[in-house]
């Protein structure tokens, strides 16, 4: 089934069968230069020919991204990575059998064919292998290596379901290809292995305890607790502000109950102020707001479908017209350290500690 909007052909994909058509036109489009966003197993991504200079700038202009802000090449097997990189280290090689097809990216060194504009014209490449039959299918059909953001106007927070996608670019870009809701819900991690012992660079569905069961010790990037990166950002997520809806979002971390009660006051403060207030919480702590908005993304004890619900609850409160949005923090432990990443960024250093 296609649908149009304003410009942009908007396809149901069968999951099941993700081969068939619309995909032939999908992968013509990617060849010839165009624009397609697609499902991942983290989050749509906007895709394009990664060796085609012009077409990874329309992906840039489509999303009012920054030029030095660097994309991820996406490659449906282990051959296609050796057309993008240089060299493949063991520990890489190591981590690519465990995780691959998933949410890990490796930045490698990049090989001269691949654009500085992919890049943020750094020597490496972020590059990865999707866990989700359509973007594997649109690889393998276009025959290349496509680079891909996630598919949002930059800024906003990631799209998880294809009406985010044509909420945010409609009319900017050529196909939209809908597989449904994605299931991990954050971008995928980003560990640079250029240098020894590795770095991460932003967390993701793979787990820096995972990595680190994996290959030894993994230094954790400052920018992933909220700092910001230097004039050239090694990878998607460490220099701007991301992730978050048209409010503005204060995120308070500590100890549940002292969470609880600064969320409270702080409602007060601004709702007394005249302001429209919204709060993101646990399902644990519903009961306790009493704020216009009050939405919940899963419960504390389910980190893995917290992050799966983070970016659509942030998207929600725009629906709401609230001005300012309250957030609960969460442990930053495993699939917490990513869920604490984007709420940092979202909040723009907007952070109350208690």
């Amino acid at each position: 089934m296609e649908n149009l909007v304003n410009g942009t052909r908007v396809f149901a994909v069968d999951v099941a069968q993700p081969e068939v058509a619309p995909l032939a036109e999908a992968a013509a489009t990617i060849r010839s230069g165009g624009l397609v966003a697609f499902p991942t197993e983290t989050v749509y991504g906007l895709g394009a020919d990664a060796a085609n200079a012009a077409a990874v700038e329309r992906i840039f202009v489509a999303k009012g991204r920054p030029s030095d802000n660097p994309l991820i090449v996406h490659v449906s097997d282990r051959g296609m990575l050796s057309d993008v990189v240089r060299e493949i280290p063991p520990k890489a090689d190591r981590l690519a059998e465990r995780f691959w097809p998933g949410p890990l990216t490796l930045v490698l060194p990049k090989r001269p064919t691949v654009p500085d504009s992919v890049t943020g014209g750094l020597d490496t490449v972020g590059v990865r292998m999707p866990h989700h039959p359509v973007a594997l299918a649109l690889i393998r059909a276009a025959g290349v290596p496509i680079a891909a953001p996630s598919a949002n106007r930059s800024g906003r927070p990631s799209p998880t379901a294809a009406d985010h996608v044509v909420e945010d670019l409609a009319g900017r870009i050529d196909i939209i290809l809908d597989g449904g809701e994605t299931g991990v819900g954050v971008e995928s991690t980003v560990l640079d292995l250029t240098v020894d012992p590795p770095v991460l660079l932003r967390p993701g569905g793979v787990t820096l305890e995972q990595l680190t069961k994996e290959i030894g010790e993994v230094v954790v990037d400052r920018t992933v607790h909220g700092a910001e990166a230097g004039e050239s950002p090694r990878s998607p997520g460490m220099k701007y502000k991301h992730y978050a809806p048209q409010a503005q979002v204060i995120l308070v971390d500590g100890p549940v109950l002292d969470m609880q009660s600064k969320i409270k006051d702080l409602a007060y403060e601004y709702e007394e102020e005249g302001q429209k207030v919204g709060i993101m919480c646990s399902a644990e702590s519903r009961g306790v707001y009493q704020a216009p908005v009050v939405l919940e993304y899963g419960s504390r004890d389910d980190l893995s479908g917290m992050a799966s619900d983070l970016f659509s609850t942030l998207r929600a409160f725009d629906r709401h017209g609230v001005s300012v949005v309250l957030v609960e923090g969460v442990p930053a432990t495993g699939m917490g350290l990513a869920i604490m990443n984007r709420l940092r960024r979202a909040a723009a250093g907007r952070v109350v500690q208690v």
